[in-house]
Formats: C-alpha cells, structure tokens, sequence
C-alpha cells in the first residue's frame, strides 16, 4: 500500500503525490481527501469507511491521508513494506501564515484521546520551558481548557484559532488567554505563541 498525504487544503498536493495518485489501480481514502484529489485519480475510487483493515489493502493501492500522513494521520498503520508519501500538514502551513520557525514548536494532540491528562501534562510542560505549541484540539481539551492553564501559570502568549486552512473559508482567529478566539468551525487546530 502507498499512503499519500494530500495536504491540509485544496492545491497542495507534491508532485510525488499527484504521480503516485494517477498511476494507482484504486485511491482509497476519506470524502474530504478524494475531493482534494479528484482531478487526478484515473483508477477506481473508493470511500473509507473503516480504518481497521488497511493492511487488507493490495500492495499497488493509494491511501489517501489529509495534510501529512505522519502528522496525526493515517501513516501511523504503515507496514514495513509500505510506501509514504509526505504532504503539506496543518502545522506546517500554520507555521507558513504566521511566520513562526517550526523549529521551536511543540506539536500535542487531544484529538480523539481517551486518556487528556497526557495532552494536558505535556502542554503545561512544553508551555513553561518556553515553547509555542501547535494543538489538534479534542472537544474537552482545547481552547477553553490552555486559556485557563496559561492564565493560572500567568504566562502571557497569544493564541490562534486557524479554521478550514487551505479552503476559500480559511479563518485564523487572534485571542489571548483572557480573551480567547471562539472557533466557528468543526475544521480547526490551535497554535500558542509565547510573547
């Protein structure tokens, strides 16, 4: 299997990419990663619907993964035979709009986390050795949660709330902790400067 990162919108895609894509028999992927990819794939498409099986998939298969697919994404299941092919990430063009240097960032995920005590130890850690980080946010660990860490550890930063990067409604949302940004979409990930 090729897993295929397409990027975090619309016009992302590397050319190693968009090459694998067209030579692939069948593109499995998500609603949203097949649409970014569409125009490119000329072999049998597939909607995921189940993400137990990949190692199911044949060998000359496309998975198409969003932004990177070692980003909180779907390279995670790649087998020691399978290819990956990078893509342009959420942290990565984040990064790119507000000119901060990925090399002093901490990246965190909550997202789909059982366990957000882990999350939450991690950003009060990176947080007070003076990192700015980059949150996938979950519904119980987000904005509202990192406001009022950084307020108790009165450490003053500036929080953006970057919604639907990469499409026409892309959206980046400047708060502070005391008056944080109030996200509007679904589609959003977190990033924390310190000032």
């Amino acid at each position: 299997m090729i897993i295929v990162g397409v990027g975090v919108g619309p016009g992302m895609l590397t050319e190693a990419a968009i090459d694998a894509i067209q030579k692939a028999p069948v593109v499995y992927g998500s609603g949203r990663a097949l649409e970014i990819a569409k125009k490119y794939i000329t072999g049998r498409v597939e909607t995921l619907k189940e993400y137990k099986n990949f190692h199911l998939l044949p060998k000359d298969a496309v998975l198409l993964s969003t932004g990177d697919p070692m980003f909180s994404g779907l390279g995670k299941f790649a087998g020691p035979d399978d290819i990956v092919i990078s893509g342009i990430s959420s942290f990565q063009y984040s990064c790119s709009k507000l000119h901060i240097d990925l090399a002093g960032i901490s990246f965190i995920t909550a997202h789909g986390r059982d366990d957000l005590k882990t999350p939450e130890s991690a950003f009060i850690r990176d947080i007070k050795s003076g990192k700015n980080i980059f949150l996938l946010p979950d519904k119980n660990f987000g904005i509202p949660q990192i406001s009022e860490i950084l307020l108790k550890e009165n450490i003053n930063a500036t929080i953006y709330s970057l919604e639907e990067l990469g499409y026409p409604e892309e959206k980046i949302l400047k708060g502070t902790p005391k008056n944080p940004p109030k996200p509007t979409s679904i589609l959003f990930s977190v990033l924390v400067e310190l000032k």
